[in-house]
């Protein structure tokens, strides 16, 4: 695992952000105990010491990044999405394959006992079959400024909040014949912001005959994290799939009445950082991939293409 090293130094042009500053960075290593920092990202990524990125930069910065973390032979976990677009992500998964280290994008609610208990009411056939599937991630809106409006960033309520939900149906392919298909797609642009998604919906449908519904918006007047899965004998409901450390509630309705099950308040990103250390450090299997990445940015881009905005543009590093 890395060796605590945080870069500050120049951040990259071509909508890079701001420029680092190393005293900031040497500023909050002495608050958090980060045991040394460095000039740049690609100081830090030629240090041998380190062996493990994380990726946290906005969206349009997780392709070049990913890219050159991969070159330098590190393991990477990326923030999600992997990469821009599907052809960038496919460049991703090439680059992993040829490292040979680990790649994973960071889908932290899937690691979490709420979402597996989830798959398990469905493979136990407490729910029945597969009828429905609704994902609701909505946030109220970040500053004019924030990145996530940019869409020479990458920028988009699908990228940010709406990839969570595009994977969380993904996820239940196995109880559904199959991977989901876009149906259609609606989007509304942010004003002021031409061609980002303040809000997007789309609607699914699985190789069984299940429908599904994804819901983003990111100037909602409230955060809202939701998914239900309905079946033929019951439903069930996580009003905070993708936080579920701050509501840890499972609501089962069958007919035999709803009972609330409590999964537990650990963070789940500490369970995700436990299955990647285990991947990188013991082989132990991961349930996401580059390959993964790859799927879920193409539903991405299909969303967006039916919704009239196309695909997000690709950040070119020193443009």
């Amino acid at each position: 695992m890395p060796g605590g090293a945080r870069a500050g130094g120049a951040a990259p042009r071509g909508g890079g952000g701001p420029p680092r500053d190393r005293s900031r960075a040497e500023s909050f290593a002495s608050a958090h105990g980060v045991e040394r920092t460095l000039g740049s990202y690609a100081e830090l990524l030629a240090d041998p010491e380190v062996d493990v990125v994380y990726n946290p930069l906005a969206n349009g910065l997780h392709g070049p990044w990913n890219l050159a973390a991969l070159a330098a032979g590190k393991h990477v976990l990326s923030e999600k999405p992997s990469a821009s677009d599907a052809e960038e992500a496919a460049e991703v998964r090439e680059a992993a394959a040829e490292s040979g280290t680990v790649f994973m994008e960071a889908f932290h609610y899937l690691f979490h006992p709420v979402t597996r208990r989830l798959h398990d009411l469905l493979a136990s056939g407490e729910l029945g079959e597969l009828r429905r599937a609704e994902a609701m991630v909505a946030i109220p809106a970040p500053e004019a400024s924030d990145p996530r409006w940019s869409l020479s960033l990458a920028g988009g309520a699908l990228m940010d909040l709406g990839c969570y939900g595009v994977h969380a149906l993904r996820m239940l392919a196995p109880w559904a014949g199959g991977a989901p298909r876009l149906l259609s797609a609606r989007a509304g642009e942010r004003e002021g912001a031409p061609d980002v998604d303040e809000w997007l919906d789309a609607d699914l449908g699985f190789p069984d005959g299940a429908t599904g519904g994804v819901r983003c918006h990111m100037a909602y007047d409230r955060l809202e994290m939701s998914m239900r899965v309905v079946g033929s004998r019951g439903e069930a409901t996580a009003p905070n799939f993708v936080l579920p450390q701050r509501d840890d509630r499972l609501v089962i309705r069958t007919p035999d009445g709803e009972r609330t099950e409590h999964l537990g308040t650990r963070s789940s990103y500490t369970y995700q950082l436990e299955a990647f250390a285990a991947r990188v450090r013991e082989g132990t299997a991961l349930p996401l991939d580059a390959d993964d990445a790859v799927a879920t940015m193409r539903l991405i881009d299909a969303c967006y293409e039916s919704a009239g905005l196309g695909p997000r543009p690709r950040t070119v590093l020193g443009g």
